[in-house]
């Protein structure tokens, strides 16, 4: 169950320095193993062209947060985290359309993950935007040893993979407001290439 107003708005923006505390936080809470400040300090520093990461919030309170990875010419998922008290409403789908959407104005052919075995909740979500398992990465996770499901979504400048994001962002209800470079993620038609 939320633990903010309904009528307040999710305020989806690119990740900068001044979220790097908040991104801790958050991960501290969903991961056993965060990344540390130094490390965020390096992903957000990226340029638009290696990286893309994402940042939700609610009320001024930060709720989410989610990156991708360029790798020669396929895409890496290297985080999706949503609040505990906020998973449910949408979030960690509003944070995967912006990444894949930045996918596909890259021309990106695959995109890839790995995830918990165990958690099929986030499996669930990356099949909806199309993400099939390849694999298994054994005693993947440091923390339990558990094993990853790794996941590929292929065709990603296909017209398919567009309409299914087209498909999903139709699905999302309730009040959003986006940075610009985010809504033009978003809401512009495929093929219009996004300012960096």
């Amino acid at each position: 169950m939320s633990t903010t107003s309904d009528t307040a708005p999710l305020f989806l923006q690119p990740a900068g320095l001044g979220h790097v505390h908040d991104m801790r936080r958050l991960d501290a809470q969903v991961y056993p193993n965060p990344w540390t400040a130094q490390l965020w300090r390096r992903e957000v520093e990226r340029s638009d062209t290696d990286a893309c990461y994402v940042v939700a919030s609610i009320g001024g309170r930060h709720v989410g947060h989610a990156g991708l990875l360029v790798q020669v010419g396929d895409g890496h998922i290297v985080t999706v985290a949503v609040d505990p008290a906020e998973q449910r409403q949408g979030i960690a789908t509003r944070l995967m359309l912006v990444l894949t959407r930045r996918a596909v104005r890259l021309g990106l052919d695959a995109l890839t993950l790995e995830v918990r075995l165990g958690n099929q909740p986030a499996q669930d979500l990356y099949r909806r935007f199309g993400f099939g398992p390849a694999g298994v990465r054994p005693r993947y996770y440091a923390d339990d040893g558990e094993d990853a499901l790794i996941m590929w979504a292929h065709g990603v400048a296909e017209p398919d993979f567009v309409h299914r994001l087209d498909a999903l962002a139709g699905e999302l209800v309730g009040r959003a407001i986006h940075h610009p470079v985010v809504d033009e993620l978003l809401d512009a038609p495929a093929g219009i290439e996004v300012r960096s």
